[in-house]
């Protein structure tokens, strides 16, 4: 596993959002002295299986999952943003690689924008540094898995 090695899964739905959410986690990790790998999907439904393999290629220390559901756009609003959380939380237990979940599950794009740097906080960037605290604590306490 690359120590220092770091991946973003990138929801790329809202293009605009995504690209947002990515600049801030890359920073994050760039900033500890990390390398970046970013891997682009279409939409925050398929961010868990990304998630899985990023983690099982065993090239990371973590991974940034990243994107945006916004409910006026979305029908399937609650299905989404549930099964993105619980699928990504999934993969942080079933494999002990630390896998943040950074989507952004808002009403408006105002507050989506709001949420990636506008503002409010930057989700990218929360997500990237969950991310690195927990694959600290990994290493700290010898896990296995």
């Amino acid at each position: 596993m690359g120590d220092n090695t770091w991946a973003i899964a990138a929801g790329r739905f809202y293009e605009e959002l995504a690209e947002k959410l990515v600049e801030g986690a890359r920073r994050v990790f760039e900033e500890a002295g990390g390398t970046v790998e970013v891997h682009d999907v279409p939409g925050a439904y398929e961010l868990p299986l990304a998630a899985k393999y990023c983690a099982e290629s065993g090239r990371y220390a973590g991974v940034a999952c990243v994107g945006a559901v916004i409910r006026g756009e979305t029908d399937h609003y609650d299905y989404v943003c549930s099964e993105a959380a619980n699928g990504i939380a999934r993969v942080s237990l079933d494999t002990g690689v630390p896998c943040a979940f950074g989507v952004l599950t808002v009403n408006t794009m105002e507050q989506a924008l709001a949420r990636a740097g506008g503002g409010k906080r930057h989700s990218g960037e929360d997500a990237a540094r969950a991310v690195i605290r927990m694959a600290e604590l990994r290493k700290e306490l010898g896990t296995r898995n």
